[in-house]
């Protein structure tokens, strides 16, 4: 992204009672950020949820002063910023109708071509709870999934921990800037988590930890992953709230069960009980559950081809995925100038041919 695009992206983002939401509305009404900032206030007012209040708030001067701050330290830290618009941002929290517009990246984090999921639950983690959590990821170490979690106390720390064991890649969502170090005890494994993974935010550099930041640190959390494991909760948390978030985009939910009359496991008991998630006893319910074991078999299934015959409809789609990555099927008709019904044939032949897989959230994938 441009650096003057990125200044106006900054502002966006800290105009008050905002919100991802009505900033994604404007930039796509308006085509980018300078020119929502440019447009006439009297045009914007005629964007349906757009209201004098947003407006007023909208062009303050003010922000584009932070703004300007801003992007001189994302330039002297060399930090990494992640656009919704564009291809770096984490192709799941692009479907996340409040996904953050603008993410600060920080790290060796690479999720191209990696299952993800987020592993979260109790801060007051449990002997049980640790053994789970450790021999999970260690069992799931050979499909290389990297793990997310929000770098807390308790089961969040536990996860990542696992993950650097296992040498696989973690990724830290934090509730505050990169100035911000919470806990200050995790410090000590931030230069590892950096090296093999890393953090993201959508908070600015000197923003301070607060309650409400964690809801959002939350919908990232839920939003980035095709999974998001509870392994232990009490009967209200954090972690239960992340849940719904990840069933509210209509993404997979585990929980671990427990005795109960356990504390720390009435959470996940009711998560099951209420069907807002399923039970995971062992990594094979995952396994089982999200498909991996079939996409592996495919995709060595698929290495030993030499040659595929596409037609030329087929060959249009499939290089429109190649070229693309994931895409949903109003996206991959809409941009291959096909009817929904036509695209949905060739994706099932070219599923069928053993080069294309469906994913959840009706998106496909080239393998």
């Amino acid at each position: 992204m441009l650096e003057e695009e990125l200044l106006y992206v900054l502002a966006l983002q800290r105009a008050k009672g905002i919100g991802d939401i009505n900033a994604k509305k404007l930039i796509s009404h308006c085509g980018s950020a300078k020119n929502v900032l440019k447009e006439k206030q009297q045009t914007l007012q005629k964007i349906n949820g757009i209201g004098a209040f947003t407006i007023r708030h909208l062009f303050d001067i003010k922000n584009l002063k932070d703004a300007e701050k801003e992007l001189k330290y994302i330039q002297q830290k060399a930090i990494e910023t992640l656009y919704f618009k564009e291809k770096d941002y984490p192709e799941k929290l692009k479907h996340c109708i409040d996904g953050p517009i603008l993410l600060f990246k920080d790290g060796t984090i690479n999720l191209l071509n990696h299952p993800v999921i987020s592993i979260v639950g109790t801060r007051k983690i449990t002997s049980y709870g640790r053994t789970f959590c450790e021999k999970l990821i260690e069992e799931l170490k050979s499909y290389n999934p990297i793990i997310v979690s929000g770098f807390a106390y308790g089961v969040d720390i536990c996860a990542q921990k696992a993950a650097l064991k296992n040498n696989l890649q973690t990724v830290g969502v934090l509730a505050h800037g990169f100035e911000e170090i919470y806990p200050k005890s995790h410090k000590k494994y931030m230069a590892q988590i950096n090296n093999n993974g890393g953090f993201l935010t959508d908070f600015w550099h000197n923003d301070a930890l607060t309650r409400e930041n964690f809801l959002k640190r939350n919908r990232i959390v839920a939003g980035i992953s095709e999974a998001t494991i509870i392994i232990e909760s009490a009967e209200k948390g954090g972690s239960l709230v992340t849940a719904d978030i990840a069933n509210s985009y209509n993404r997979d939910v585990f929980a671990v069960p427990g005795r109960a009359s356990d504390t720390y496991s009435k959470g996940c008991n009711n998560l099951i009980k209420q069907n807002k998630a399923a039970i995971l006893t062992s990594s094979k319910d995952l396994i089982e559950m999200l498909n991996w074991e079939l996409e592996t078999t495919l995709t060595k299934t698929i290495q030993k081809q030499l040659f595929v015959e596409l037609d030329e409809i087929e060959q249009l789609v499939y290089d429109f995925l190649v070229d693309e990555g994931k895409k949903m099927l109003d996206v991959i008709s809409l941009n291959c100038n096909l009817p929904i019904h036509k695209t949905t044939t060739v994706l099932f032949n070219l599923e069928m041919k053993g080069i294309v897989k469906p994913l959840p959230g009706k998106l496909f994938e080239a393998i």
